[in-house]
């Protein structure tokens, strides 16, 4: 890990150095702790599309900007300076502690390690409610209009012949039912080799 700050060794045994590094799998309880304040994160999310380290300042600045729904240009110093302080003393602290970020204290630098990603799962918005089935709809119109075609077939009212309205409701259903396979994606066709 780089630079661990030397505040965060003091009275540590080796035995507890070594649990921190291979603190690869969390405890569920764990995992919610460490994820229970907005902050922290925001700390990942901020993380999350950096490629290598951060600096605090950086970081406290968007997490703020995040908190205050502005852009960074929009903040004032009280606003930057509250989330500084709470990063910097408990919250990058605690992440660097079970192993989920690499927190130089000194330098004011935060880097991802590999154990970040074990939290992303949890930090994706839930899933939206599934909307209403919009094809049954869709079906049940055809045959509406498709039954009303044909009754007019039948009563003469449409000069056609009633093999060729019987063409015609094949026609449509054959439509909605391509439309519902497309539109699901029961047509796209996976190209590995």
């Amino acid at each position: 890990m780089i630079g661990r700050s030397r505040t965060d060794a003091v009275g540590e045994s080796p035995r507890a150095s070594e649990s921190i590094e291979n603190s690869a799998d969390l405890s569920l309880d764990e995992i919610y702790h460490l994820l229970q304040t907005q902050r922290r994160r925001d700390v990942l999310r901020y993380l999350r599309t950096a490629d290598d380290r951060v600096r605090l300042r950086d970081l406290a600045e968007q997490v703020a900007a995040w908190e205050q729904e502005t852009t960074v240009d929009n903040l004032t110093s009280d606003e930057r300076q509250r989330v500084y302080i709470s990063l910097y003393q408990s919250h990058l602290p605690k992440l660097d502690n079970h192993g989920i970020v690499n927190y130089d204290k000194d330098r004011g630098w935060v880097e991802p390690t590999p154990h970040t990603k074990q939290l992303q799962p949890y930090l994706e918005p839930p899933s939206q409610p599934p909307s209403p089935p919009r094809w049954p709809r869709r079906y049940a119109g055809a045959v509406v209009c498709c039954g009303l075609g044909m009754a007019a077939v039948t009563a003469d009212i449409v000069p056609i012949t009633g093999l060729v309205g019987a063409w015609l409701v094949l026609v449509a259903f054959a439509i909605v039912t391509s439309a519902h396979a497309w539109s699901t994606g029961a047509f796209d066709l996976e190209l590995s080799n």
